[in-house]
């Protein structure tokens, strides 16, 4: 929990500097700094469900705690790109900070198994399940209409050259494992895997966050002139406007189930019935 609170300050410190100073990004290209400052307003959303779902989870809300880890999925996803393709600054440090306790907290939340009895299995499984495939799918083709021809021509792609990168990161994590994972997830789901049932919550609210953020950035761009986003930005609504509803659908008929116990609280309660023995 301290954690998550930590990681809130920390990720609202750095949205609000990138947002309201000049420095963070004054050696990235425009196009870059604009995309930067899009995932700025997107991490502050997610502060705020991050902060309600840490608080929730309190009671011990499985909901919550799906949206936890789809909030924390998201924040991995960012500031991966943050350190790695932002130049060094009086934040890297900071950065790699966020990382840090965000791929921690996540390690530490596999250890709680999900209940097995408290998916939905009807229509709301079936539509998340195939948003996810469908959105999945749609990102790689468009990747891919890109990154085919360049690759054929030996020449950076359009949107690398203009964020002024030797290689866009967000094409490396998406094809590589974002993508994919949502497509593989979608699949589990329709199968009624366990892996996938647990996975889907999670992976749409990653979904609509990040495409929350795309389309901040986008609008940044388009109030400097360059109009060239506008399709692809209502393309991303669309996937916003799906994976909330099926997130909310997925969400209205999953069962509470109490949260495992942490190793401190068993301990505690074991200590406690020992002591009633004579």
């Amino acid at each position: 929990m301290f954690a998550s609170f930590g990681i809130a300050a920390l990720v609202t410190l750095t949205s609000l500097l990138g947002l309201l100073t000049s420095w963070p990004y004054q050696q990235e290209t425009q196009n870059w700094a604009l995309q930067a400052r899009g995932q700025d307003v997107g991490n502050l959303l997610a502060v705020v469900v991050l902060v309600v779902s840490t608080i929730r989870m309190r009671d011990g809300s499985f909901k919550a705690a799906q949206l936890w880890i789809g909030t924390l999925s998201y924040l991995l996803y960012a500031y991966v790109i943050y350190a790695f393709a932002v130049h060094f600054g009086r934040l890297f440090l900071v950065y790699v900070a966020i990382l840090g306790l965000v791929v921690y907290s996540l390690i530490a939340a596999l250890r709680r198994s999900p209940h097995p009895s408290g998916y939905p299995l009807g229509a709301a499984r079936v539509f998340a399940a195939w948003v996810l495939i469908g959105t999945g799918a749609l990102f790689t083709l468009l990747w891919l209409s890109e990154l085919v021809p360049a690759s054929i021509s030996g020449q950076l792609p359009p949107t690398t050259a203009a964020a002024g990168l030797i290689v866009n990161p967000v094409h490396v994590i998406d094809l590589s494992v974002l993508l994919p994972g949502m497509i593989i997830i979608g699949v589990l789901a329709l199968r009624r895997g366990q892996t996938g049932l647990f996975l889907t919550l999670p992976a749409l609210v990653f979904t609509a966050l990040m495409g929350l953020s795309i389309i901040a950035a986008m609008i940044l761009i388009i109030v400097r002139g360059d109009t060239s986003g506008l399709v692809p930005m209502v393309m991303v609504a669309v996937v916003v406007g799906a994976s909330v509803i099926a997130a909310l659908g997925y969400a209205r008929q999953l069962r509470e189930a109490p949260m495992p116990r942490s190793d401190a609280e068993r301990e505690a309660t074991s200590s406690d019935e020992h002591g009633k023995l004579p």
